[in-house]
């Protein structure tokens, strides 16, 4: 069997695996060492195992070290326990509530407020599920405390928290850059105006839901004390603060993303022991947290490093790309093709999981079209993003139905998830066709 028919069937197996719920790092690393060897055993021709152990070994382990060493790699804990630093010391929560006392005189007001939350929950955290957990417990109480239909308190909060893929910083853009070899902080800000694009969208369904029906979002009858939106505005500093620093300093040249992440980590701590609305033993808990997710997060991208170094080897990518390119298909059609892939493996699999068993194969076929490949990383964190609501896994839906208890219904919340999810095709459907809107910022640097 020649290496290329390797790699593809390798792939199909991954596939198939991860359909099946068997965890994405033992596939990755088990089909790719097993393929590896396959490799080697076979090549001119002979079954010679004796010759395969040592390289294949090889190159497991220097992918694993090289992945782990990576210096870009180190913005993930970073951003990580940022956003759970920023949680435990209630910047997060002030968050939500100064956009609530703002907004909630308008139609559907608390749910506009919700996803202005997660927007700017988004800004200092760069993790979906994390933003959708955290939020989830602030917001979706709330709403059905002031009796909010179960589908909007739930649906809003759900595609509210995708903004965490989007919105900058981004655990997503982090591994897109290191696996596609291009500028993180470029993906950062070429992320932003998609992302505010994105809020917007959710912020007119939510008004046209409880313009075309009030009893869907209930205004909050409790009138606001004297003074309450000048002190909630004042009390949400920190989050500008931060958001500031990380955008700021990387769009001013003054930091890079990874000296943005430290110093934010590092102010947030402070200003939550400073204000005394984070203890020594809140604060442990946050790292321990940050802790266990950074670990599953670099043991899903070393075991994609492995894959990707397998899917090299066998030259399955490139024998994808010139078939694709056999087919002469315009960009256009090429993207088509994409977006459906990407929307169809959002279906079944995690964001991470699709990010790292598809660029091996899709970026070849980017790069001969000559797309951008910095446009192109923000199509696919919208895909990504999208698929995180989308039937029959959706893991924000989940994630806000374990938060929401029995009171809600998952089908409840996919129900509501729907009409986000339209707006999402909008939203997708104009940043294919205008690439200005994730490209304005970096044109302005």
């Amino acid at each position: 069997m020649d290496p290329s028919s390797i790699g593809l069937y390798g792939f199909a197996l991954v596939v198939l695996l991860l359909a099946i719920r068997v965890p994405i790092a033992f596939v990755l690393t088990g089909v790719a060492s097993i393929g590896t060897f396959l490799v080697f055993a076979t090549r001119g021709g002979n079954w010679m195992p004796e010759r395969a152990l040592n390289p294949t070994s090889s190159m497991v382990v220097n992918s694993f070290f090289e992945l782990i060493h990576s210096y870009d790699l180190s913005m993930i804990p970073l951003f990580v326990a940022l956003g759970n630093i920023a949680y435990h010391a209630g910047i997060t929560t002030r968050i939500y509530n100064s956009a609530n006392v703002w907004l909630r005189g308008l139609p559907g007001g608390v749910g506009i407020a919700s996803v202005v939350g997660c927007a700017g929950f988004s800004a200092i955290s760069g993790s979906s599920v994390a933003c959708a957990s955290t939020m989830g417990r602030i917001c979706v109480p709330e709403m059905l405390r002031l009796g909010y239909d179960r589908r909007l308190a739930t649906a809003s909060v759900a595609a509210g928290g995708t903004l965490g893929s989007l919105i900058p910083p981004s655990v997503l853009f982090i591994l897109y850059g290191i696996f596609t070899e291009t500028s993180i902080s470029k993906l950062f800000l070429a992320g932003i105006l998609p992302g505010l694009l994105t809020l917007a969208g959710y912020v007119v369904v939510i008004t046209w839901w409880a313009a075309r029906n009030p009893n869907a979002a209930p205004l909050d009858p409790a009138p606001l004390p004297a003074g309450a939106r000048r002190q909630a505005a004042i009390a949400s500093w920190p989050a500008v603060l931060l958001f500031g620093v990380i955008i700021g300093g990387i769009y001013g040249g003054i930091f890079t993303a990874t000296e943005a992440a430290a110093i934010s980590v590092v102010l947030t701590a402070l200003i939550g022991l400073v204000q005394r609305t984070l203890g020594l033993r809140q604060l442990w808990v946050a790292i321990r947290t940050s802790l266990e997710q950074t670990a599953a997060i670099f043991l899903i991208a070393a075991s994609a490093k492995i894959f990707v170094s397998f899917v090299a080897l066998t030259g399955a990518a490139a024998l994808v790309a010139e078939w694709v390119a056999g087919m002469d298909l315009s960009p256009l059609v090429l993207m088509l093709f994409i977006v459906i892939l990407y929307l169809f493996l959002g279906m079944l699999l995690d964001p991470v999981g699709i990010i790292v068993l598809t660029l091996p194969f899709v970026i070849p076929l980017v790069e001969h079209m000559h797309m951008d490949l910095i446009w192109f990383g923000v199509i696919v964190v919208k895909l990504l993003e999208i698929g995180l609501i989308t039937p029959p896994v959706g893991l924000n839906v989940f994630v806000i139905g374990s938060v929401a208890g029995r009171s809600v219904k998952v089908d409840d919340i996919f129900s509501g998830v729907l009409r986000f999810l339209l707006m999402d095709i909008v939203v997708l459907a104009l940043l294919v066709a205008f690439p200005i809107i994730s490209t304005l910022i970096l044109n302005g640097l």
